[in-house]
């Protein structure tokens, strides 16, 4: 009898063990919403600390959005409709990244081009490139609004 009782004990602890398993394993529509939009957040506070700065700084917030891209992309999520937006959000802070590298470099060739009229030339072109990479940027920061707005209202919904 005391054989018995511990081989059905070890069943049930076993069974217990694989539901627990199985619950944590599935996370949540919430959890995942939680993930995404914290590391969604995380990449935008870069953007905010660094608005209107220098060129190594520049350059530097290129490369943290670029980190920042790569923690939404490694997200591990199972929601179809969050991995759309893990998706878009990708693209955007990708297009923001590359952007604001772009308008980093031309501010660095603008600022060490010489007095003459070919440091001129050099200038202006810079000056185009930088307004290019600026304008591509602020679409970029307004999908990024949207994007954010339309994960914030589909994560409210209940499951």
């Amino acid at each position: 009898m005391f054989v018995g009782f511990r081989k059905n004990n070890i069943i049930v602890s076993v069974g217990v063990s694989l539901t627990l398993l199985l619950i944590g394993c599935n996370d949540s529509k919430a959890s995942q919403c939680q993930r995404l939009i914290k590391t969604v957040n995380d990449g935008n506070s870069l953007v905010e600390i660094n608005k209107g700065t220098q060129v190594a700084t520049s350059l530097k917030l290129a490369k943290d959005l670029q980190a920042a891209t790569e923690k939404i992309e490694q997200l591990n999520l199972q929601d179809p409709k969050l991995k759309e937006y893990q998706t878009r959000f990708v693209k955007v802070f990708t297009t923001l990244s590359q952007n604001i590298n772009k308008a980093g470099k031309a501010l660095n060739t603008a600022k060490s081009a010489e007095a003459s009229t070919s440091g001129r030339k050099q200038i202006q072109t810079a000056r185009s490139e930088i307004d290019n990479a600026l304008k591509a940027a602020e679409i970029a920061a307004k999908q990024l609004d949207v994007l954010g707005t339309q994960v914030n209202k589909y994560c409210s919904q209940p499951e």
